[in-house]
């Protein structure tokens, strides 16, 4: 990475399940990891998270140096970030709990230690400015549920982000093979987050106005146009959607049909009689599956298609 330190050791603060994701990862690819989380038996919860996700990380392929070994844990958040290259914050979603936590970072470290949010939502320009003395280290890391599996991850920097920053962070992701979306501009829930927000609002409408059950609408997702996001994005569908006359036919054809949609879609409220009708609606499609059966099965078919993903890549 031109003049800096290459990024050989990370520290991990917070090991819920995105922190312990973005462990496995980190040791997969051969960096040293240094955990921090105040949780009750946190340490053994996240060797437990490990230890289950390293099958799934040897069949997309180990670094020559990746260990499990190289995961260390301690509870004190100055020990762990002591010798850190980078440190991938994945506290609670609380900004006071964060510019508290960053004012203690940016004291903490020296000034070329990035410090990188998984914050989903938060703005990295309201986190830093709790920093007095480099603020500029400070970037939006946002990856996408689970991290050693997912590869995006949206680079946000804040008003006080250097270019430099952003340029390092992404060719460390990128390193590790993720995916990265530079955002231009700060805005609530990022890029990923807010298409997200855009489908279940129209999803929630539907259910909650009888157009359609639970199972059937989440059948029709991922049946249908979610098969298609998971090798493409919308606006190359659109490009195929438009035949031989690409994006400038598609376009011709169906401005017209999809703005109507667009002034009829669903703004509903989240009231208690509607979450209980999704909720009951989706323990009905759920069954008798587990919480751990229903992650087993997600991983077993994202494994597939990153394969998948990968081969096509390799063979451009």
């Amino acid at each position: 990475m031109s003049q800096n330190k290459p990024i050989r050791r990370v520290a991990i603060i917070g090991t819920g399940v995105i922190g312990a994701s973005w462990a496995t990862l980190f040791l997969a690819k051969g960096l040293d990891v240094v955990a921090t989380d105040v949780a009750p038996d946190a340490e053994a919860a996240l060797r437990r998270f490990v230890s289950t996700a390293w099958p799934a990380m040897q069949r997309l392929g180990l670094a020559a140096d990746a260990s499990q070994d190289r995961l260390s844990f301690t509870a004190s958040v100055t020990d762990a970030v002591k010798d850190a290259d980078l440190v991938q914050e994945n506290g609670p979603e609380k900004i006071d709990f964060k510019k508290t936590l960053y004012r203690q970072l940016d004291e903490l470290l020296k000034p070329s230690v990035i410090i990188a949010s998984s914050s989903s939502g938060l703005t990295m320009s309201e986190i830093q400015s709790a920093c007095t003395l480099h603020p500029e280290r400070c970037v939006i890391g946002h990856p996408f549920n689970p991290p050693h599996l997912v590869p995006l991850v949206e680079i946000v920097g804040g008003a006080k982000t250097s270019k430099d920053t952003i340029e390092r962070v992404d060719e460390f992701y990128t390193s590790l093979g993720k995916r990265t979306v530079r955002v231009k501009k700060e805005v609530p829930g990022h890029v990923a987050n807010r298409l997200q927000a855009a489908l279940a609002r129209e999803v929630y409408h539907l259910v909650a106005e009888d157009v359609v059950s639970a199972a059937d609408v989440d059948t029709a997702l991922c049946w249908g146009p979610g098969l298609r996001w998971g090798i493409m994005g919308q606006l190359m569908l659109n490009h195929l959607g438009g035949g031989q006359g690409g994006i400038e036919h598609f376009f011709q054809q169906f401005t017209g049909p999809m703005t109507a949609w667009w002034k009829v879609l669903g703004t509903p409220e989240l009231t208690p009689e509607v979450q209980k009708k999704l909720i009951d609606g989706v323990h009905a499609e759920v069954g008798s599956r587990s919480i751990d059966q229903l992650a087993s099965e997600r991983d077993e078919v994202l494994l597939g298609l990153i394969e998948l993903r990968n081969k096509a890549d390799k063979s451009r």
